[in-house]
């Protein structure tokens, strides 16, 4: 077995793990994103890093007014 194909396979699993984090950071499954990632690798990284925070956490997120900041 070429070492090339190992390499990229633990640089596609690195990809994933760090996906997972930045998905749970976004208030996202990290399993789902785990999986997602193991197949569109950066491409699912662009996807969290773009898409906005699902309503629920936003609504959770106590908002600053004015006044107090």
């Amino acid at each position: 077995m070429d070492s090339n194909y190992v390499n990229g396979g633990g640089m596609w699993f690195a990809i994933a793990l760090i996906n997972a984090g930045l998905a749970e950071q976004k208030n996202r499954s990290r399993l789902a994103w785990f999986f997602i990632s193991m197949f569109f690798g950066p491409f699912a990284t662009l996807l969290i890093v773009v898409l906005p925070a699902p309503l629920e956490a936003q609504k959770l997120k106590p908002r600053r007014s004015a006044a107090s900041g």
